[in-house]
């Protein structure tokens, strides 16, 4: 079997891109429903030897084209989930990117065709956080010319959400009763009013670089029990702290142009809107947010054209809604802490987001 790097450096040589065939894109269409379901269950809903579906796991993710992470949600009461366009000098933009790459409550950093040139989608425990920890950073940035925020008010659908259309809804509903709590987890809202100790918070970096990590992994990287490991790994799956995704590279996902709106919804209709846009199976997050307009839309399209059908279908379905301004990515540059290549592929390097790295540390 060949190492990661080895399989890369085999795919960098080719001339042709590689495509994933119907059985990898099933396989991670299952993973975005249940990211830690065990080989042997997947096996008997994807009707695959678990052994094959395990190799072909390594596969993707040692090739960087598909990867599963997890982050903290926090307090949506408290936490501070904002969009932030930055202008910098065109001969400094590449330094300017890699400096925000590196800072973890930066989970995401595109690169915009517009007069945008970097959009960044930050994570802060607190709206104070965003300020101490985020803006007087920026501040700090050779190169870095003025930067725009928007703040999220209400997140109504995010990434986390978003899902291939491969499986059969039969297959996708057995793999969604597999993703639920199970009676092991019946105190769970107890579990999330109360907070962790440190000994378990320790696992989320761990958790952030391989969303499938095993007590054994942990335990072998910890120094501890796995036994220990494995009562610490229940805790924290079923604590509901975490959000679990299977992220797909962006080449492979059939829609590999991402376009943001920003948009004004009519007061009052917001929860409307998002339910309108639930239905539209290309939208990736929607959200509602401070700044000149009050609402936020991005999407995974096909093509360039498709750009304006999407519009027409904003129009359709969400009455009163003005489209104020497209913004289309260029590149993504960073995703949920993972670092990605040009390709979209990931590549291997991982900013593990601030609150888990902060709380897995203490």
């Amino acid at each position: 079997m060949h190492s990661r790097g080895q399989i890369r450096r085999i795919r960098a040589e080719r001339r042709v891109p590689v495509e994933l065939s119907e059985e990898d894109l099933a396989l991670i269409h299952a993973l975005q429903i249940a990211p830690r379901v065990s080989w042997a269950d997947a096996a008997g809903i994807l009707g695959v030897h678990a052994t094959t579906l395990a190799a072909r796991w390594e596969r993707l993710r040692a090739g960087g084209d598909s990867w599963i992470t997890a982050h903290l949600i926090g307090d949506p009461k408290q936490m501070c989930l904002a969009f932030v366009a930055v202008d910098c000098e065109m001969n400094r933009r590449e330094d300017v990117t890699a400096r925000l790459a590196a800072m973890p409550e930066i989970v995401t950093v595109e690169e915009a065709a517009s007069n945008r040139d970097l959009m960044l989608t930050v994570i802060t425990g607190s709206l104070e956080e965003f300020s101490t920890n985020v803006v007087s950073r920026l501040k700090d940035i050779d190169g870095l010319l003025k930067y725009q925020t928007s703040l999220c008010t209400r997140l109504h659908t995010g990434g986390d959400a978003w899902r291939l259309n491969v499986l059969s809804r039969a297959q996708q509903a057995s793999l969604r009763a597999l993703a639920k709590p199970g009676p092991a987890d019946a105190e769970r809202p107890d579990a999330v009013q109360a907070p962790l100790p440190a000994s378990h918070l320790a696992l989320l970096p761990f958790l952030a670089k391989d969303g499938r990590a095993t007590a054994a992994d942990i335990a072998r990287a910890l120094g501890r029990n796995p036994a220990t490991v494995q009562r610490q790994l229940n805790r924290v799956l079923a604590s509901g702290i975490l959000s679990m995704r299977c992220e797909i590279a962006q080449r492979y996902s059939s829609f590999p142009v991402t376009c943001q709106w920003f948009v004004n919804v009519p007061a009052g209709q917001h929860e409307a809107a998002a339910a309108a846009l639930r239905t539209i199976r290309n939208v990736r997050l929607s959200a509602s947010t401070t700044g000149p307009t009050n609402f936020v839309i991005i999407m995974w399209l096909q093509s360039l054209a498709d750009v304006m059908d999407a519009e027409l279908s904003l129009q359709q379905k969400v009455p009163g809604i003005e489209l104020v301004e497209s913004v289309v990515m260029l590149t993504t540059v960073k995703r949920v802490g993972w670092m990605l290549n040009p390709d979209s592929t990931a590549s291997g390097a991982v900013v593990v987001p601030a609150g888990s790295a902060q709380l897995g540390s203490s």
